[in-house]
């Protein structure tokens, strides 16, 4: 046969967590063509992989890309990781179906500031990038903290009757515009008002489309057990797939809570749809909270509104400087964004090693001085958890970022490779592959992955970006979603 062109010598993993074998794979057009014993396929271009893994694409689990995928559509920081696919909108934030004028509040203000929000349903955000595509895939999830500051003169209580029907409206309007689900924020202010019930009515309406509930969990800390209790409530009520977000237990106290969280989510999923996600690093960003402060070990701010020339300070530092508390110095830079150094590695080290853990990157790439997951994630999972650590194997790896997400997702023709299959690719070195963002230079691209290519075209190839922006904008599946063992 023949194709566009053919990766050989190298050795393919497959996605599904089996050892890669030494393979030739072919490509045309968008999707792979055959994948074929060395040397028995013919293309017009032949591309030199000895040496090298070649996996499916990557799935970033939990993003928050919803506005980088206009303002950035490049993407060098998701590419140059093997990033194929990008799922946004979670921790109930996303710019769709939202339209405000203004500044938009915390935490919305992650994903940008005035003008981010100016799409007044969902399919206008799907339209836009099939106007204008990105380098990468991505699908979407809706906020209910945006649909809350939509609907609500004031966020402080619960929603009433009526509100909760107009954010029913849109939410319904936008699982029917190809919605993956509905995600919450319940920690944040926005949403901590919010009543359980509250939840469950507005995850009826996604479940009614055969969509997904994704949580930042209502109290990472001392009530992690409880908020997670919560999440499988909303879930079973609602029956409707829950993935816990970013799963952790944050602050000293709370550390090695996890070791009795996994168990209560493996009990759980003999009776419910349940997954979770997890990045691979000891500190967590989001919005500055003098209230938060105290819980971490140490603060970097990754951003401030009113002082801008202070991302990447320790946050200790500034108020050395201003001789103030912590807590006084994080009241002056609000708005802002921080970094927090408050998990423990064997917490993280747990929820990696769960068999059942995506990967999701959660940078917030419009920080001046972001988290180094942004760029890091995945070649750290790589080269640093696998290999080095030897948490699991890397082809085990491979299957945490590939076809585990595709299945819990429903991203169909994603996450393996085989013929007929989309030509998400990635080429890498699994003997160099390692991150090199750091939190003091936090946008480094990691060394290792060569190629990166998004349905059949190359979009990263030898530490560059390649030009081509062939992403699309993905819609639910529900026939797809599986979340058998």
């Amino acid at each position: 046969m023949t194709a566009d062109f053919v990766l050989t010598g190298g050795l393919v993993a497959d996605g599904t967590g089996a050892a890669a074998v030494a393979a030739d794979l072919a490509v045309a057009g968008d999707r792979i063509a055959a994948i074929g014993a060395p040397g028995t396929l013919a293309a017009g271009r032949r591309i030199d992989c000895a040496g090298r893994m070649v996996a499916p694409g990557f799935i970033d689990a939990h993003t928050h890309d919803d506005a980088i995928l206009f303002d950035l559509p490049d993407m060098p920081m998701k590419t140059s990781q093997g990033v194929t696919t990008v799922v946004t909108g979670n921790c109930g934030v996303s710019t769709a179906p939202v339209a405000l004028p203004g500044d938009p509040p915390p935490p919305l203000d992650l994903l940008g500031g005035r003008g981010t929000y100016r799409f007044a349903r969902f399919a206008e955000w799907r339209r836009a990038l099939a106007a204008e595509p990105a380098a990468v895939n991505a699908i979407g999830l809706v906020g209910h903290s945006a649909l809350r500051v939509c609907a609500m003169d004031r966020v402080d209580r619960p929603a009433t009757a009526a509100e909760i029907a107009a954010m029913g409206e849109a939410l319904d309007g936008a699982m029917a515009d190809g919605a993956l689900g509905l995600s919450t924020g319940l920690f944040y202010a926005p949403a901590r008002a919010a009543p359980t019930a509250e939840i469950v009515a507005l995850a009826r309406i996604a479940a009614a489309h055969g969509g997904l509930y994704a949580t930042h969990l209502r109290d990472e800390g001392a009530h992690l057990e409880a908020s997670v209790e919560e999440a499988l409530r909303i879930g079973r009520e609602a029956d409707l797939p829950v993935v816990l977000s970013h799963h952790k237990a944050a602050g000293k106290p709370n550390h090695g809570k996890t070791a009795r969280t996994l168990p209560l989510i493996d009990a759980a999923r003999r009776r419910q749809r349940v997954a979770l996600d997890v990045y691979p690093y000891v500190a967590s960003s989001t919005v500055l909270s003098p209230e938060r402060v105290a819980a971490a070990t140490r603060v970097l701010v990754t951003w401030s509104k009113p002082h801008p020339e202070l991302g990447g300070r320790d946050l200790a530092d500034i108020a050395r400087e201003w001789d103030v508390t912590v807590e006084a110095a994080a009241g002056r830079l609000l708005p802002a964004g921080a970094i927090y150094f408050a998990m423990a590695e064997e917490d993280v080290r747990r929820v990696l090693s769960w068999p059942e853990a995506m990967i999701g990157s959660d940078g917030l790439p419009h920080d001046t001085h972001p988290h180094p997951r942004l760029w890091g994630t995945f070649p750290r999972v790589l080269g640093h958890y696998a290999r080095d650590v030897g948490l699991f194997a890397v082809e085990e790896a491979i299957r945490r970022m590939t076809s585990l997400p595709a299945k819990r997702l429903g991203l169909r023709d994603r996450g393996t490779l085989r013929a007929g299959a989309f030509a998400d690719i990635v080429v890498f070195d699994p003997k160099r592959v390692i991150d090199r963002a750091t939190f003091a230079e936090p946008k480094l691209a990691g060394e290792g992955i060569e190629r990166t290519f998004v349905n059949g075209r190359a979009v990263w190839e030898n530490g560059a970006i390649a030009g081509a922006r062939p992403g699309r904008a993905l819609a639910r599946d529900a026939a797809a979603m599986d979340y058998s063992a």
